[in-house]
């Protein structure tokens, strides 16, 4: 190699991150609300693993990265606040302020690429509450025990243009089958003790709405952007008539709080929930649904079929998105930006950027869009 030359890496060939990003929220909400047509493609991610963002802020970004405690909490979110900024998305998404307990679950080792050493699975047989005396023993969040302190930093330290959206926690499907009944045990119950299952649902809805009511009020909080998987590879987990009368009640009420305040609500659910799909759409009335596998209905195939009524998130298979080449990676991005761009579509991968994700094709898949 020639003295003074260097081999190109990929953040030379890249867009990203961004020089001089220019978010704007209110244009990005007009596009997905169908009041006008995109002049940019809107980045939209659910969730990031910290490995990716940390190596990306420190390769790509230049920043050293900071762990979050008590101590560096305001410092912590002003870096998370950076990374969406350089990465040209026109929000960030706070989860938590809401903590549902759990002593169980199950642990293996993480052999990600950026691995962290551990990953944990939720917990399939049983969970904490089994019985009434459990359901009135377990420790339920209080309204005076929620955590407000992570959005209201983030309010007030976001960039011009930037807005945040809120989840409390998981969905109320996943606490109350995962978290607190097990889904074995909430199969059982769901026969022989069905008042039972109906109260840990409806508590744990009740719960996320009080959330909701107090966060809403927060400046600069645009909406919700909750997540809660319903689906597997063919079906809904549970019938449809029982998810009817157990949790889309629920999602109906956080979207009612969101549009009163003149907000949105983005629902995430992964899995085959295409028989459900007019209950979010015309009953609890979402503004726009992520989560997509090309196995069950890619993305383009969605958009056809539902999105002159819904906005349409992301849709970048993540198994591609772990395995393809460049180009072959490239090509396929496209014909999904020449499928769902311009109206009412925000680009992003199917589920989520997970740490065995390889963190040049999620940049990849970014510039891309940068480039449409």
């Amino acid at each position: 190699m020639a003295k003074g030359k260097r081999l190109k890496t990929i953040s030379d060939m890249l867009k990203v991150p961004i020089k001089k990003p220019k978010p704007d929220f209110e244009e990005f909400k007009k596009v997905i609300k169908g009041e006008k047509d995109a002049e940019k493609v809107h980045f939209v991610e659910l969730l990031m693993d910290l490995e990716i963002k940390k190596h990306i802020t420190e390769k790509f970004i230049n920043k050293k990265w900071v762990e979050f405690s008590e101590g560096t909490k305001e410092i912590f979110w002003k870096q998370e606040i950076n990374f969406w900024y350089k990465l040209g998305y026109d929000y960030i998404r706070i989860g938590g302020g809401v903590n549902f307990i759990s002593t169980k679950g199950r642990k293996g080792k993480d052999t990600a690429s950026l691995s962290r050493g551990e990953r944990t699975w939720v917990e399939e047989g049983k969970g904490m509450i089994e019985s009434w005396q459990d359901f009135e023993n377990y420790p339920w969040p209080k309204p005076e025990d929620f955590d407000y302190s992570s959005y209201e930093i983030v309010s007030k330290n976001l960039p011009d243009g930037m807005k945040l959206l809120a989840c409390p926690s998981s969905g109320v499907f996943e606490i109350a089958s995962e978290t607190l009944l097990g889904f074995e045990n909430m199969s059982y119950l769901i026969a022989d003790n069905f008042p039972l299952v109906e109260a840990v649902f409806n508590k744990v809805g009740e719960t996320i709405f009080n959330f909701y009511k107090n966060v809403i009020e927060i400046e600069n909080v645009e909406g919700f952007f909750q997540g809660d998987d319903l689906g597997y590879k063919t079906s809904t987990i549970i019938s449809p008539d029982l998810l009817r009368k157990l949790v889309i009640p629920w999602h109906k009420k956080f979207a009612q709080i969101a549009h009163t305040n003149g907000k949105m609500y983005w629902l995430h659910c992964c899995g085959n929930i295409l028989n459900l799909i007019y209950d979010f759409i015309e009953d609890v009335k979402i503004d726009a649904f992520h989560s997509f596998q090309d196995e069950i209905i890619p993305v383009s195939e969605f958009k056809k079929k539902y999105g002159e009524k819904i906005a349409v998130f992301g849709g970048v298979d993540v198994g591609k998105l772990c395995i393809m080449e460049e180009k072959d990676l490239r090509n396929y991005v496209k014909e999904i930006l020449k499928n769902c761009m311009p109206k009412k579509y925000a680009l992003g991968s199917g589920n989520s950027i997970a740490n065995y994700i390889p963190v040049s094709n999620y940049l990849i898949m970014l510039d891309e869009g940068l480039a449409w």
